[in-house]
C-alpha cells in the first residue's frame, strides 16, 4: 500500500471525485477500491496497479490518458477480471445493474459467471482489430459463434447485430459474409465494436481503440461512439495514451501516472485547470502543427519502475514543485471542486510552475469550455 498522507493547509476536503460514499453515488455503474495488481517477476514483485479507486457513473464517456506503461490496459483488464496470468488482481471490483438485480463483486465471480459477465455486463475492445478476428471464419460467424455460446437467441441476436453494423455505417450484408482479410482496418475495428454490443453489455472499455487507424477514420469512429452512448444507454471507458483524441469525446478525464489515478474531473475542468503538475505536463507536451520541433516540451524524465518503488509521490523525480514532504510521503485524493479531484500537495502552485496553452489539436472550442465552467461556478 502508498503511504498516503493529508497536505496540511490546502483546506481540501477528503471526498474527492474519485472517492465517494455509497449514498452519494445513485447513479454509479462501477465502484473500484484499493485495486492492487502484480506480478511476481524474477528481479522482484512488479506492481501494476497500486491500490487504485475509481468510480465510473452510469452513462457516461470516462477517458483514462496516460503515458506508455502507466497501468491503463490493466486497469481495464481488472475490470472483466481479466489480468493475465501470472498476474494476481485484489482490492474491490463492484458493478450496479440497472434492472434491480444486486451489485455483483466482479473479482468474487466464478468462471462460468465472468464468461457471461464479459459479454453480457461488461464487453471489451482491445488493441488491435487486425489480430482480434479468427481469420478461418466470417465476420457473421464470429456473431454467431458468440450468441449460441451465451445461449441467446440467435435469430433475434443477429437482427440486432445487423442494426449495430448499419449503425456503425458499415453494409450488414457485405460485413457479416466477409473474411476478415476482406475488410479494411477501420472496417474492421467498427466490425469489432458491433460484436461487443450483440449481448447488449450495459459498459463497453475500450483500449487504444483507434491506435493503428488514420486521423479521419479515428475521428470517425468517435462520433460513432457518442451516438451508440445515446442510442444504446452505454458506459463507455476509452483508454489512450492520445489525450487530443479524446478530448472532444469523454464527459470526464481520468489521468493515470505509475499505476494510480492522480486527477479526475470533468473534461472542461481539467483541460481548462488541470490541477496536477503531471497533467499539465501532458498538456504542454501535446504537439501542435504551428510548434516548431525544438519547442516542443516533452517530459523529462521517465516513468517508476513497477519493481522497485519510490518512497513518497510517484511524480516526485520529475516534478518542479517537489520537495522533501513529496519524497516522503504519497498524498491522498482532494477535492479541487465536487467532481474534481486530485493526488499533489501543492496543486495550488501547478499553474504557475507548469503552464500551458491549449492549441486547436485539442478539438475544443475554448471559449465554450470556459464558458460552460464559469456558468458551472456560478
Amino acid at each position: 500500500m502508498s503511504n498516503k498522507a493529508t497536505p496540511p493547509g490546502t483546506g481540501f476536503t477528503r471526498t474527492s471525485a474519485t472517492v465517494t460514499d455509497e449514498r452519494q453515488s445513485p447513479d454509479r455503474i462501477l465502484r473500484v477500491r484499493n485495486l492492487d495488481v502484480w506480478f511476481e517477476m524474477d528481479r522482484g514483485a512488479a506492481k501494476v496497479m497500486d491500490d487504485v479507486d475509481m468510480d465510473i457513473y452510469r452513462n457516461e464517456i470516462l477517458g483514462i490518458v496516460g503515458e506508455s506503461g502507466s497501468g491503463k490496459s490493466m486497469f481495464a483488464s481488472a475490470m472483466l477480471d481479466a489480468v493475465p496470468e501470472p498476474g494476481e488482481t485484489t482490492g474491490s471490483i463492484r458493478y450496479y445493474p440497472d434492472d434491480g438485480r444486486d451489485p455483483i463483486d466482479v473479482l468474487d465471480l466464478s468462471k462460468n459467471e465472468l464468461k457471461s459477465f464479459r459479454w453480457e455486463e461488461i464487453s471489451m475492445v482491445f488493441q488491435g482489430a487486425m489480430s482480434s478476428f479468427n481469420p478461418t471464419m466470417t465476420i457473421g460467424g464470429h456473431f454467431e459463434e458468440t450468441i449460441v455460446e451465451h445461449g441467446m437467441d440467435l435469430d433475434s441476436q443477429m437482427d440486432h447485430a445487423r442494426n449495430l453494423i448499419a449503425d456503425l455505417y458499415l453494409d450488414p450484408d457485405r460485413v457479416l459474409d466477409a473474411y476478415p482479410h476482406e475488410l479494411s482496418g477501420g472496417m474492421k475495428q467498427r466490425a469489432l465494436i458491433a460484436l461487443s454490443l450483440v449481448l447488449e453489455p450495459d459498459v463497453l472499455v475500450m483500449d487504444e481503440p483507434t491506435a493503428a487507424l488514420d486521423l479521419l477514420m479515428q475521428q470517425s469512429i468517435k462520433t460513432m461512439l457518442a451516438t451508440l452512448r445515446d442510442e444504446y444507454d452505454l458506459t463507455i471507458i476509452f483508454i489512450t495514451h492520445d489525450l487530443p483524441l479524446v478530448a472532444g469525446l469523454v464527459d470526464r478525464l481520468a489521468v493515470i501516472y505509475a499505476f494510480d489515478f492522480v486527477e479526475a474531473g470533468t473534461r472542461d475542468e481539467v483541460l481548462l485547470d488541470a490541477a496536477h503538475p503531471y497533467t499539465r505536463a501532458l498538456l504542454s507536451a501535446v504537439p501542435s502543427l504551428d510548434t516548431p520541433v525544438d519547442q516542443m516540451k516533452p517530459i523529462e524524465g521517465s516513468s517508476p519502475d513497477p519493481v522497485k518503488r519510490l518512497e513518497g509521490c510517484p511524480y516526485h523525480p520529475r516534478c518542479p514543485l517537489a520537495d522533501e514532504r513529496c519524497v516522503e510521503s504519497d498524498p491522498d485524493h482532494f477535492s479541487v471542486s465536487e467532481r474534481h479531484s486530485v493526488a499533489c500537495f501543492y496543486s495550488d502552485e501547478a499553474a504557475e510552475a507548469v503552464p500551458y496553452t491549449l492549441e486547436s489539436e485539442l478539438e475544443i472550442d475554448l471559449h465554450l469550455l470556459e464558458g460552460q465552467l464559469q456558468r458551472g461556478r456560478q
